[in-house]
């Protein structure tokens, strides 16, 4: 009985000894198995393992795709745009040896990694190949990337630049570069309307001259037209052809306007020749011998004066019953003087 307690002692320890190196491996996971500190050559697949209880260490790396986003990085664009981008990165261990033991946390490593990348392209990159052209972007982040994870035992999947934020002065910027730019279209556009219809124009007009009749049935048809939307109006053209011929066959004498005939102004005369044309004064006398207000003689007292012209604009006199009577016949002759020399001219 003592032998036999013994063996089932024995069993029993080595049974539970057995029972600490065993090991489950999940399906997205590899094990790498560090035997008294040396990393083991062969790894372990999916399912129960055994390792050798104190002497052995398992290390589970998971090798399912990682979706790592990239935090925004602000830089400027080759074109010296101010611009915040960020990506999003998927990778995955396929040598989970060198992920073990190259890399401490081969997760930051790719992070930091990305980020500096990430600068790098925008640096490199204009503000145009960010919004439009990312394909090319995108394939060269991804090398650069795939440089240092390949020591690392990462494989890049895939690398994706999400968004390309811009600063609100350059959206306004561009919002009106293109409201330009389809204005400038739509003004092509209507250029080219009117260049096909002045074409279209010329020959209706050509066929037209040809036939005048049809110059005619187009001026009814516009009548018709003019007439179906508005029932109380009458439209009637009139050729301006017809005033061309009128007005040419219109007398030069009929387009000048009425004169007035007007009565004739004495030719003006100079101070001087009023002056030359008085008689001869007597010289004023003496200071101390100056007559008496009264005894000076007025200006009609002045022998001759009747035949002084006046100067222009001080005929004030008022006109004498002889010159009253005189200036109806003269106003006549006025008036008949114009009609002569008109007949005379025609």
């Amino acid at each position: 009985m003592l032998v036999l307690d013994v063996v089932l002692g024995v069993l029993g320890a080595g049974a539970l000894w057995l029972a600490t190196g065993v090991r489950v491996v999940q399906q997205f996971e590899r094990g790498v198995v560090f035997r008294f500190g040396k990393v083991h050559s062969s790894i372990r697949g999916p399912g129960l393992t055994l390792l050798i209880p104190v002497a052995d260490r398992l290390r589970k790396v998971n090798v399912q795709i990682i979706t790592m986003p990239v935090p925004a990085q602000e830089g400027i664009t080759r074109d010296n745009v101010t611009v915040r981008v960020d990506a999003v990165v998927y990778f995955r261990v396929h040598d989970p040896v060198l992920a073990s033991v190259n890399v401490q946390n081969y997760t930051f490593a790719m992070s930091q990694v990305a980020q500096t990348s990430l600068r790098s392209i925008i640096g490199k990159s204009e503000l145009d190949d960010l919004l439009t052209n990312r394909e090319p972007l995108n394939q060269g982040l991804e090398l650069m990337l795939e440089s240092p994870s390949t020591g690392w035992g990462i494989l890049i999947d895939r690398v994706e630049i999400k968004d390309v934020a811009l600063p609100e002065s350059m959206k306004r910027s561009m919002s009106r570069q293109a409201e330009a730019e389809r204005e400038r279209r739509a003004r092509i556009i209507t250029a080219d309307g009117e260049f096909q219809a002045s074409q279209k124009l010329s020959e209706a007009a050509m066929i037209m001259s040809e036939t005048p009749a049809a110059l005619q049935l187009r001026l009814l048809q516009t009548v018709v037209e003019v007439a179906a939307e508005k029932n109380s109006t009458l439209v009637l053209p009139f050729p301006v052809e017809l005033l061309r011929f009128l007005d040419g066959a219109t007398p030069e004498r009929s387009k000048s306007p009425t004169s007035v005939p007007r009565r004739p102004m004495p030719e003006p005369v100079s101070l001087d020749e009023a002056l030359a044309a008085l008689p001869d004064i007597v010289p004023p006398p003496d200071t101390g011998e100056l007559p008496e207000i009264d005894d000076v003689p007025g200006i009609d007292d002045v022998p001759g004066i009747d035949d002084v012209p006046r100067l222009r604009g001080l005929d004030r006199a008022e006109p004498t019953a002889e010159q009253q009577e005189q200036e109806p016949e003269q106003r006549e002759r006025g008036q008949q003087e114009p009609e002569r020399q008109e007949r005379e001219q025609g």
